[in-house]
């Protein structure tokens, strides 16, 4: 699946950011939650926006780190294919 799911996985067992935690700030059910930090589904666009909303309320060192891990992915993966 996408790597914000994997991205997201390693931010909350990194700073202890629980799935029922961040689902309580983003306003979602925690089956949302499990289901992107499984790779089950991916976030949409906006919701990843939401999702670093809530990290930057509950920890914003999280936050940063989900940024900084999510736009490395992206660069990561661009110079694997060519």
């Amino acid at each position: 699946m996408g790597k914000a799911g994997r991205v997201l996985k390693t931010v909350m067992q990194s700073y202890g950011i629980s799935q029922g935690k961040l689902a309580a700030a983003m306003n979602v059910g925690a089956s949302n939650v499990y289901r992107w930090a499984n790779e089950i589904r991916d976030p949409g666009s906006e919701t990843v926006m939401k999702i670093l909303e809530a990290l930057e309320k509950l920890n914003p060192e999280a936050a940063t780190e989900f940024r900084k891990l999510y736009m490395s992915v992206d660069s990561e993966e661009d110079q694997e294919s060519t």
